[in-house]
């Protein structure tokens, strides 16, 4: 792996030197007089589409300012990264410099997330520009998975309706942001039944939204029990587990019967990263009073 990892140095390296070097070998390539019959100044022995050109230099200006670029490439790759795996004299990274903004950023913003932390969630979210502010923060950590928009897609839950997993209080909100959350339903195939019973319980499953699925939902009911433990014997969830209410037609992965019957047989799982590290608790603060608001 190493010896791979020097031949690609290396190759990059001999790569950038070929470009530089190639371009030297033009500018005196093109300076340098020909043994041909037209003077300096003549028409050459060539057009195109009623367009000559003149056996003319180069301007002088045009060649010194090319020249200085490719001393200033020169100065460019000993100083910065450029030339495979050397670092360069600085030592200068995309990390450290992004690091080195987000510190100045931090130092000249914390005053205001300082500021906003004294203030409760619920009031916070009723202010506009903290809500701005908690916007630009969902939109750099939190868009990816739940979209710009908070609407979530299949496997990430939509943050504007009323539908919790975990609860939608400002605190479990809070807790959620912080610590992260791990979901995971088991497969359940091997608890009830054959393809017939777990046919049975996706209908009664379905039919406590008030639908109808292809099984027996009246059997499907006397199957449901070992469902019962997380989802409870109504269906309608149990956020100390995490287990989504079956009632209500919100689906995170979607809520035909075909999807219902690929869940019941193979569980699912689910993980949402804890931004304590990335994160300050002021900022956290200010991102849990945008999401509170979504759907108040």
């Amino acid at each position: 792996m190493n010896d791979m990892s020097n031949f690609w140095s290396g190759w990059i390296t001999f790569i950038v030197f070929l470009n530089i070097f190639g371009c030297l070998w033009i500018l005196w390539w093109t300076r340098r007089k020909h043994d041909d019959d037209v003077a300096e100044g003549e028409e050459l022995h060539h057009s195109f589409d009623g367009i000559v050109e003149y056996n003319n230099p180069l301007p002088q200006w045009w060649l010194m300012m090319f020249y200085a670029t490719i001393v200033f490439a020169f100065i460019y790759l000993a100083l910065y990264p450029g030339l495979g795996s050397y670092k360069g004299a600085l030592g200068w990274t995309s990390v450290n410099q992004w690091e080195h903004e987000m510190k100045k950023a931090d130092n000249r913003f914390d005053r205001i997330f300082e500021d906003y932390a004294k203030i409760s969630i619920k009031d916070l979210a009723k202010d506009p520009e903290a809500i701005k502010v908690g916007q630009r923060l969902f939109g750099n950590n939190c868009s990816l998975c739940h979209g710009s928009d908070a609407h979530g897609a299949v496997g990430f839950p939509n943050l504007t309706d009323t539908d919790w997993l975990y609860g939608g209080n400002a605190k479990t909100i809070k807790t959620t942001i912080t610590g992260g959350r791990t979901g995971n339903m088991p497969p359940m195939a091997a608890v009830v039944g054959d393809a017939t019973a777990i046919k049975d319980v996706a209908a009664h499953v379905l039919s406590l939204s008030g639908r109808k699925g292809s099984g027996d939902a009246a059997t499907g009911k006397t199957k449901f029990a070992p469902c019962a433990g997380c989802h409870g014997q109504d269906g309608k969830g149990n956020q100390a587990f995490g287990a989504p209410n079956l009632t209500d037609n919100v689906w995170l992965y979607g809520g035909d019967e075909a999807t219902i019957i690929t869940t019941i047989n193979h569980g699912r799982s689910g993980a949402m990263p804890s931004f304590k590290d990335r994160l300050s608790e002021e900022k956290i603060h200010v991102l849990t009073a945008y999401v509170y608001s979504l759907s108040k």
